[in-house]
């Protein structure tokens, strides 16, 4: 049979040493997807007693960096006097700093970039035993989670004589049962997580200027091949994980290659949203020849930087235009678009009917996913400075970081 069908596709979380379920181990939760699966429902407003405040660390230095919430430890980034980068290790229950370990990494960002600084940007990955910490250079750190100790590190820029990347290293390292991936020294990288031996490297770039991608892979499964879905500064492309031969690969267009969201499984394709470009879906084919990656939908829509939540067949995205929109993805329709503009930024994250998403301005919403009409639940100021890290929610905490606080909520028992 010659013909194309759909190929069946499933996002993927595996270790060796998997986190408990209320735990936020990596960029957008335990299956990437921004989506918290079997928790229980969360309050319907965010002001009095139905979050509190648990602790807060003040005087970090900035970062772009997702907190990662482990069964009894948070850890969090920074950039300290513009020369070192540090990675600190609290109690999840009481805010006390339990280690610490630090390296040189400083970088200054180019053009409009620089506006917002140049400090660590990827969110770090977490396996049960160890923190795998991406570094703005393309500087790759394995650390004890348990005691801070240095296990293995490698720098990719030097390996490869890529150039450090001028925008920084912002693709945030991936975890998977033996291995770990990362888009980083002008490719994609497969690393022995135990040892730091590279397994194989593919889809390179020596345009330092380019870099290796400002989005962060994800996992899937094509028929029976494991694969790794990786969206450069160009190109959508899926990577065989045993062998790291390119499945399949589709040109992106974006302004300057600024394709920026992690891209979102929907069905048998990929949804994605890019910088001067559109809003669109991929679907992925198979034959006995192999795979292909068609064109599904598009529209005219850009998105910027905050990466959506799929809830019930609908998108939820914060694009270019600072507005939060909701498009249907079987059809490829805007269902609604707010009237209001936030912040530069969203990190969203969904769970069951409701979606809480952190404005770079440091306010959180709560929202309902409502694919009719935009309903805003609450809203809540949480922080005086900005906010480009990613929310975490693991169990009844809150975890967020600010440039300059890390600070711990709780939810409420109260309904």
């Amino acid at each position: 049979m010659t013909g194309f069908c759909v190929v069946s596709l499933s996002v993927l979380f595996a270790s060796s040493a998997l986190p408990t379920a209320d735990t936020w181990p990596q960029w957008r939760g335990p299956d990437r997807s921004g989506v918290i699966s079997g928790a229980k429902p969360w309050p319907r407003q965010l002001k009095g007693d139905a979050l509190t405040e648990l602790w807060k660390v003040s005087d970090l230095g900035p970062s772009y960096s997702g907190p990662i919430v482990g069964e009894n430890r948070v850890f969090t980034t920074e950039t300290v006097d513009k020369k070192t980068e540090v990675v600190t290790a609290f109690d999840r229950k009481t805010g006390k700093p339990v280690w610490q370990q630090k390296w040189d990494g400083s970088l200054t960002v180019p053009f409009f970039a620089a506006t917002n600084g140049s400090w660590i940007r990827a969110t770090p990955a977490y396996d049960g035993e160890s923190l795998y910490v991406a570094g703005i250079r393309d500087l790759l750190v394995c650390l004890d989670a348990a005691t801070g100790d240095v296990r293995w590190k490698i720098d990719l820029a030097a390996k490869y004589e890529s150039g450090v990347p001028a925008f920084g290293c912002a693709s945030s390292p991936l975890v998977d049962k033996d291995a770990v991936y990362v888009q980083a020294g002008g490719g994609v990288v497969k690393i022995e997580k135990k040892t730091g031996k590279v397994i194989w490297r593919v889809l390179e770039s020596k345009d330092a200027m380019s870099g290796s991608a400002f989005s962060s892979p994800v996992l899937g499964t094509f028929g029976t091949t494991e694969a790794l879905v990786v969206q450069t500064r160009s190109q959508l492309a899926g990577v065989d994980c045993a062998t790291g031969k390119i499945l399949w690969s589709r040109e992106v267009p974006s302004f300057r290659g600024m394709n920026i969201l992690t891209p979102t499984q929907f069905g048998d394709g990929f949804f994605t949203s890019t910088y001067g470009g559109n809003t669109q879906l991929f679907n992925v084919r198979s034959s006995a020849e192999g795979y292909r990656i068609e064109d599904g939908w598009a529209f005219k829509y850009e998105g910027n930087m905050s990466s959506p939540v799929i809830v019930k067949d609908h998108a939820y995205l914060l694009g270019k235009d600072q507005r939060l929109i909701c498009v249907n993805l079987k059809t490829g329709k805007q269902t609604w678009r707010t009237e209001k503009s936030f912040g530069k930024y969203w990190s969203l994250i969904a769970n069951g009917d409701t979606l809480l998403g952190l404005d770079q301005k440091g306010i959180l919403y709560l929202i309902e996913a409502n694919a009719e009409q935009f309903t805003l639940l609450d809203e809540r100021k949480i922080s005086d400075s900005e906010s480009w890290a990613h929310l975490a929610v693991a169990g009844d905490n809150i975890v967020v970081r600010d440039l300059n606080r890390l600070t711990s909520f709780t939810w409420s028992a109260k309904k």
